[in-house]
């Protein structure tokens, strides 16, 4: 409401100091665009009379001619003065009649002026001082009424201060009034802003900072105009739902709990497994394939054909066994007995890994071409081991013809490199981008490609171990290009990018 009624009386203040304003301005453009180029004229006009005054009596007292062009020039200037005064003082009836008549009694002493010419032809000689005190006797009456003319624009320049005058302490009179009362209307916000709304808000501060202390079952109680309490009903529906969330939040961590304490349970559990699978249940199977070994050599005349097969197959499955249950449980190990993580130079890595590929690498005829690689942040012996199955993995799948070429590229963004590694061997089709990572699975038979399958499910868990992700280019087609991601550990001093050199 305060704020309504002072919009309104500064609208009205507005009004009305346009109007005294629009007065002021109407009144000063009159006196200075009407009266003031009006006297102008006047004089303009008193001085044309007075030349053909002069014009005048110069030629009655010489006789010449020449005496007589300021009379004529002096007419001229005269009409134009009188046409001038008419335009200016179009909104003056006083003054157009003070004017008619200084014009009118012009033109009677012109008569008057033309006679005494007329009748003193040139060469005469010098007229009597009676016929030049005629002429001037007519012209004072002339004079006369352009003085009238010329006090009564003065008096309309008087009257026109006067008003302008007025309409200015109208002006000020209105914009004091305006100031004073739009001061007094901010000491009235300034009171109700105190006592309506500073107080009740302070009363809510003080208890949402009671709230936000901890005492989450303090109920806030707003006060004060209807938007403060609507915010307050606000405020304190969010503390019955952050109540709420937080009982939520502990039922949760209490489930948390146990299921972390299960899960620990069951990591001992598995721990116990992974024992008993490297001790226990190894050792029937080396014992299996140990006595179908010395069975084979030592009945070897007795027994036919199909029997040696049988045992060649019986050893075969139990050496196989003994191949899995050796991935599985380096699979298993992975984040739980190799977790130093640690600044690793890949460059030293990679190169440890092509020392331990030598004789893959010479027997193939396979090239590694690689720039010098990073250092990032992990576990030296898992990342090792990542390096050796992506690298053993591109000389493996080779095509029959050719020699593999291995490439190797690295680059950094945002504090993350990420890797390829590119060959030229017989790749995989994009339909089983997915199904090369899962344990165990194989896309060939045995017979024509050795290992257990668990090669690429090990790089798999170990990029994922260091936070990063792996994944096949499904657009590469020219082999196999598989790209992963790992945090660097220091700023790349020169671009991942540079030329690569061969390598192995």
């Amino acid at each position: 409401m305060v704020l309504s009624a002072m919009v309104l009386l500064v609208l009205a203040g507005v009004v009305v100091g346009a109007q005294a304003l629009s007065r002021t301005a109407t009144v000063s453009n009159h006196l200075s665009d009407r009266i003031s180029p009006a006297r102008t004229a006047v004089v303009e006009f008193r001085a044309a009379l007075a030349d053909q005054e002069t014009g005048v009596r110069g030629y009655l007292l010489s006789s010449q001619r020449q005496f007589l062009e300021p009379y004529t020039r002096g007419i001229g200037e005269a009409r134009a003065a009188v046409s001038r005064m008419r335009a200016l003082l179009s909104d003056e009836p006083g003054a157009l009649a003070a004017l008619t008549a200084a014009e009118q009694e012009a033109g009677r002493w012109r008569a008057v002026a033309d006679r005494l010419i007329a009748g003193h032809p040139a060469g005469a000689g010098p007229a009597s001082m009676a016929v030049v005190l005629r002429g001037q006797d007519a012209f004072t009456t002339v004079r006369s009424r352009v003085i009238a003319l010329d006090e009564r624009l003065a008096e309309i320049r008087r009257d026109g201060r006067a008003d302008l005058d007025r309409s200015r302490r109208v002006r000020d009179g209105v914009f004091l009034f305006l100031a004073a009362v739009l001061l007094a209307f901010i000491v009235v916000i300034a009171v109700l802003l105190r006592l309506a709304v500073l107080r009740p808000l302070s009363r809510l501060s003080a208890a949402v900072r009671r709230v936000a202390g901890g005492d989450f079952e303090h109920r806030l109680t707003p006060h004060g105009p209807a938007d403060l309490a609507r915010l307050g009903h606000d405020v304190e529906a969010m503390r019955r739902r952050l109540v709420d969330g937080l009982a939520a939040s502990q039922q949760a961590r209490d489930q948390l709990e146990q299921q972390r304490r299960e899960l620990e349970r069951s990591n001992a559990d598995l721990e116990q497994f992974a024992y008993v699978a490297s001790h226990d249940l190894q050792e029937p199977l080396r014992k299996v394939a140990s006595f179908c070994q010395l069975l084979q050599r030592r009945y070897a005349g007795a027994l036919d054909e199909r029997a040696q097969q049988y045992i060649s197959f019986a050893v075969e499955g139990a050496t196989r066994m003994q191949s899995l249950i050796n991935d599985l449980l380096g699979f298993s190990r992975i984040g739980r007995v190799h977790n130093a993580t640690q600044p690793v130079d890949l460059d030293l890595v990679v190169a440890q890994v092509e020392d331990g590929l030598a004789l893959a690498i010479a027997e193939s005829g396979a090239r590694i071409v690689r720039p010098a690689l990073p250092t990032v942040h992990g576990d030296a012996t898992l990342l090792t081991m990542l390096w050796q199955n992506l690298i053993g993995n591109a000389i493996k799948f080779r095509r029959p013809q050719g020699e593999p070429v291995i490439h190797i590229t690295a680059a950094q963004a945002d504090g993350v490199w990420t890797f390829a590694v590119q060959d030229n061997g017989i790749g995989v089709d994009p339909e089983f981008a997915g199904k090369i990572f899962v344990i165990f699975q194989r896309l060939h038979p045995r017979d024509s490609y050795p290992g257990t399958g668990i090669g690429l499910a090990v790089c798999k868990k170990i990029v994922e171990y260091h936070g990063g992700h792996i994944a096949l280019d499904p657009a590469y087609r020219e082999g196999a290009r598989l790209t992963f991601t790992l945090a660097a550990a220091v700023p790349a001093a020169v671009p991942a990018e540079d030329a690569p050199a061969p390598a192995g």
